[in-house]
């Protein structure tokens, strides 16, 4: 959901009138629904979300409690904003609320996505629970991380390089960093690098058209209020999306394609393709599955280094203190994977830059399997529940000085983002925890202390760090507003 506001949305408006009646569902009466804000006749609280819902939603909490509930036309939303709510969505009721909500603009019916997809299958059943300990013994376990090892080093040494070639010119940290975690995951699926650094953002590039993708994803949908419409997508997202991902499917298509053809995947496994095909996946099932792996994983990662290298260059005391113990502990003229573990400020670091700018905002939307009790409050079967781990970090109640940069707070503790902890959720929790957790992890540190170690970093024309524009823009993940530039000084 982007924004509710926008003139094409609201010029559907009028057609509700005559085609929508409001009202309320005879199941929803008398249940003691989560408190909210009251509903318009018809829209609900549509006009309520504004631009950024995880701010508007964490305001709502505020006045009506840590669950609240809201009507977006015809759908129940149930939005979780505290350790307690998010304890009991994603701990205690689990099972009862693990099913997916799927927006209407999937391109697939749910009987399809149970099949292929990991992200978006309606129900934890057992082909999901197969698929999901198939990538995350090949790809995420501890074994399978260290044997990539090699590869994100690579891939570091190449950023390394590029960075290197633009000493004075304004780099853009979000776009080499999305190119660079592209390429890796690309190399784990296809051993190919599938974005150039040197992009130019070409309309057609697969760059530009995730990109694409990911608007399309956070536009908000009519359909997704007033199920009715489903069937005609009025504003064409449906359409839109299908002509993006076919075209997505289509760049790496011909690797699928030459390896089928070679019948090399009886031999020993190179890469996950060889994975797919050994299992006897079919065309789709791969291009599904590659593109939620790369969609889920690069956006992520770059959105979160973004924000950290934003937050040091704002806290120049952080900075020195990370920077002297990246320079502390590596002993070589090259940074290497292994020294990255022994760095615990820069884990702090990282830590809290997850805490206050998680990359999703809303942990990807729940449906209820059945009617359930979540705080002594109902929750009607096949709501929409989210939970809104913007707000739980930045919550007074569980952390002093929420609103402030400060690492050291994580320094001597026992919280990590592994789920077992509920006031610190940035890849979820329960069943459908965020299954590249591992991979990610990886990622972002050696990144930032890769960028760290090889550049000094400033903004373009002198400007003072302390000045740095930190605003959000809500969408799948939560970006900056304003991209990162910056200018690289080479060091090593």
């Amino acid at each position: 959901m982007l924004d509710l506001l926008s003139p094409p949305f609201l010029l559907l408006l009028p057609l509700l009138f005559f085609i929508v009646k409001s009202i309320s569902s005879p199941s929803s009466k008398n249940q003691s629904l989560p408190p909210g804000p009251k509903p318009w006749p018809i829209i609900g609280n549509i006009l309520h979300f504004g631009k950024k819902p995880h701010i508007s939603t964490a305001n709502f909490a505020k006045t009506h409690g840590p669950l609240i509930s809201l009507k977006l036309g015809k759908q129940l939303l149930i939005v979780g904003s505290s350790k307690r709510a998010a304890t009991e969505i994603l701990k205690s009721h689990d099972r009862l609320l693990s099913a997916r909500y799927v927006f209407k603009a999937a391109l697939f019916e749910n009987h399809v996505l149970d099949r292929i997809s990991i992200v978006w299958a309606t129900q934890c059943s057992d082909g999901w629970k197969s698929l999901r300990a198939l990538c995350r013994n090949e790809l995420f376990s501890a074994k399978a991380i260290e044997s990539q090892a090699v590869l994100r080093e690579k891939k570091m040494g190449e950023m390394v390089e590029f960075i290197g070639r633009r000493k004075g010119e304004v780099v853009g940290i979000g776009e080499v960093v999305l190119a660079i975690v592209f390429n890796t995951i690309a190399n784990l699926l296809f051993s190919v690098d599938l974005i150039g650094l040197e992009d130019d953002g070409a309309a057609t590039g697969l760059k530009s058209l995730m990109w694409r993708m990911m608007k399309l994803g956070a536009t908000p949908n009519i359909s997704d209020f007033y199920p009715i419409l489903g069937g005609i997508d009025p504003q064409g997202l449906k359409r839109k999306m299908a002509v993006c991902v076919n075209q997505m499917f289509g760049i790496w298509g011909k690797y699928i394609k030459e390896r089928r053809e070679k019948h090399v995947h009886d031999g020993p496994r190179s890469d996950f393709l060889d994975v797919f095909l050994a299992n006897g996946f079919e065309d789709l099932q791969i291009n599904w599955l590659a593109l939620e792996l790369l969609s889920a994983g690069t956006d992520t990662t770059a959105t979160t280094v973004e924000w950290a290298i934003a937050e040091l260059l704002k806290n120049k005391e952080v900075l020195k203190k990370v920077s002297e113990e990246i320079k502390r502990e590596t002993d070589t003229n090259s940074l290497k994977e292994s020294h990255v573990s022994q760095l615990p400020y820069l884990n702090a670091c990282v830590n809290e830059t997850l805490r206050l700018h998680p990359p999703v905002p809303f942990l990807i939307p729940r449906r209820a399997l059945e009617t359930c009790k979540v705080m002594d409050y109902t929750i009607p079967r096949d709501s929409e529940v989210i939970v809104n781990v913007w707000a739980v970090g930045r919550d007074p109640s569980l952390w002093e000085d929420p609103l402030s940069f400060k690492p050291e707070r994580f320094l001597g503790s026992d919280l990590d983002f592994k789920g077992h902890d509920f006031e610190f959720l940035p890849f979820g929790a329960g069943r459908r925890i965020c299954p590249g957790l591992p991979m990610a992890a990886k990622q972002v540190h050696l990144i930032i202390a890769t960028l760290l170690y090889y550049f000094d970093w400033s903004l373009p024309n002198g400007e003072d760090p302390a000045t740095l524009d930190m605003s959000e823009k809500f969408g799948i993940t939560l970006q900056k507003e304003q991209p990162l530039l910056l200018v690289p000084r080479r060091r090593i």
